[in-house]
């Protein structure tokens, strides 16, 4: 394998997704790996350190839910869901235990491999675009993209690269208020084709994290949207 090549780890108990989706990412060059039930994928996950997963939510051993919830134990890498169960409930739960987006079969092949690039793209630090700034602070909370890491009066916070993401965009432009769909269309870059209540999952996750004293900040603005409020007392 090349060592500049970025490893997928696709998850999945139907052989012509796992097909498919490995012809698509090949010809991409990325290295895949695939698994086909999810107690492999938790042990190949350990062994391969893959860039981004894959991750079905019908799997049989364990559930693709619980496979999320092991990786999400010792790595915070990009995950993305695939299921042939598209219900708000599914999506929620996906999102809320850490997955970074939500894919509903069937799902069009180049369309995923875009999101996949982009979701790479914004979790790879050395790609952050130096035009802009890539620090920002607000009293005792600080972020840097240029690593992907928030501190807390020195203190690190695990977030994931998204919710590193989300949490910056809405402190370098505070006080302004975003509507979730120009959340989606800054933060997530592509055209969301889910639930924007994806939004709401990753901020609610982002105030568990950072506490109750700055969770205070991030605005829920009735009908609107949301801010981060750096006039509030």
């Amino acid at each position: 394998m090349d060592t500049n090549q970025q490893t997928i780890l696709i998850v999945d108990d139907d052989k012509n997704i796992l097909m498919i989706l490995e012809m698509y990412l090949k010809k991409e060059g990325f290295h895949v790996i695939t698994c086909e039930n999810g107690i492999d994928a938790v042990r190949v996950f350990s062994e391969e350190n893959p860039s981004l997963v894959l991750l079905d939510v019908m799997l049989p051993g364990m559930d693709g839910f619980e496979v999320l919830a092991e990786i999400r134990k010792k790595s915070e890498v990009p995950i993305i869901m695939l299921t042939a169960r598209g219900s708000t409930t599914d999506r929620i739960q996906g999102l809320e235990q850490g997955a970074d987006d939500y894919v509903a079969k069937p799902f069009d092949s180049k369309e995923l491999v875009a999101r996949i690039k982009a979701v790479l793209r914004r979790s790879a630090s050395s790609d952050t675009d130096q035009s802009e700034t890539n620090e920002a602070s607000f009293r005792g909370l600080h972020i840097s993209m240029d690593n992907y890491l928030v501190t807390i009066d020195g203190n690190k916070i695990e977030m994931t690269p998204k919710e590193i993401e989300l949490l910056f965009f809405l402190l370098v432009h505070a006080p302004n208020v975003f509507t979730r769909e120009q959340l989606l269309e800054n933060v997530w870059e592509l055209e969301f084709y889910g639930d924007t209540r994806t939004v709401d999952v990753h901020v609610k996750r982002i105030r568990e994290k950072l506490g109750a004293e700055y969770a205070a900040y991030i605005t829920t603005v009735w009908a609107v949207g949301y801010k981060f409020d750096i006039t509030k007392d």
